[in-house]
């Protein structure tokens, strides 16, 4: 056979389709700035009726059902291949889901909505320090200058409440992005051999368990005697699409993506998150919320819309 003569270039060809792949991960990010953007104002509703443990461990139980039927309808193999394959899976999913979901709830009830969701977002900065020296992604010049509009940014806006002292609000939420980007980190570095929609599922089951445990230990049991009708709404969409949907759609762009650039590619979060948390929540942004928000999309835009090189770095 000749292999010139069906594909005259066959490297174009390789390079051809590792960017369309490359196109629908970043596809995935936009579906997830939407998603997630949305579930942080909808997990303040429910937060205001039931405590921030039962929330998180229903919705929870609801994400690892989606995630498990996805599985199933796409005939994904759940087999884990090794008992290290499983510790680098409960490693993974302390640091992305359980202490994600731990942080984020309380971090709520000690600040506004807008202003935790956009400390979260400094998840990239801390992704960028870590994915240099464990994984050897060295930021490209379009990624520095994204990550330094992403600090401005967050400056701007952390910067109006921080007159007399940082609140604990903010520190939880600071703890929601060390805690995810360690998470992301993580699942590259450990090259755990299962697919991807696998591996959220088993991450989501296993923080569903640690969860539901924290939440008898601190509360004793499951209260949702306070549950209203928005609330229910809010935490049916926080476990299904917030958890569910999203896990599905985060963990293929991460396997397909470099590190750095998935996690910058989810910078637009807190722009959808504001907009939305003004549409939901009546919460009206600043003049520096603004600015903030601007710089940030713009780092996102940055990141979503140049293409990555292909080479060692876009290899999980």
């Amino acid at each position: 056979m000749n292999i010139s003569a069906e594909n005259p270039n066959p490297v174009r060809g390789a390079s051809d389709g590792a960017h369309r792949g490359d196109a629908g991960a970043r596809l995935m990010l936009v579906t997830l700035c939407f998603i997630w953007g949305t579930t942080w104002p909808l997990m303040k509703v429910a937060l205001e009726e039931i405590p921030p443990l039962s929330m998180r461990a229903v919705a929870a139980a609801l994400g690892a059902l989606t995630l498990y039927l996805l599985c199933v309808v796409m005939r994904r193999s759940l087999r884990l291949p090794s008992t290290k394959a499983f510790v680098h899976v409960v490693v993974a999913a302390s640091l992305n889901i359980t202490g994600f979901s731990l942080f984020s709830a309380f971090a709520q009830l000690a600040a506004s909505t807008s202003r935790v969701t956009i400390v979260a977002y400094t998840m990239p900065i801390w992704a960028v320090l870590l994915a240099w020296p464990f994984l050897g992604e060295r930021p490209s010049r379009i990624q520095w200058t994204a990550l330094l509009l992403c600090i401005v940014g967050l400056s701007i806006l952390i910067y109006p409440l921080a007159g007399s002292g940082v609140p604990l609000g903010i520190i939880l939420a600071l703890g929601v992005g060390v805690s995810w980007a360690a998470g992301t980190v993580y699942v590259k570095w450990a090259h755990i051999d299962l697919d991807p929609l696998a591996l959220a599922s088993w991450q989501m089951t296993i923080a569903f368990v640690s969860l539901t445990a924290c939440m008898y230990i601190v509360d004793g049991r499951l209260v949702l005697h306070g549950l209203q009708t928005g609330g229910a709404f809010a935490t049916v969409w926080t476990g299904v699409v917030g958890n569910g949907v999203a896990y599905a759609l985060w963990f293929p762009a991460m396997k397909r993506l470099p590190a750095v650039t998935a996690s910058l590619g989810v910078l637009a979060v807190p722009v959808v998150g504001i907009v939305q948390s003004y549409l939901i929540l009546g919460e009206v942004p600043t003049t520096p919320d603004m600015i903030g928000f601007a710089l940030i999309f713009v780092a996102s835009a940055c990141v979503l819309l140049v293409p990555n090189k292909i080479g060692p770095a876009a290899t999980p």
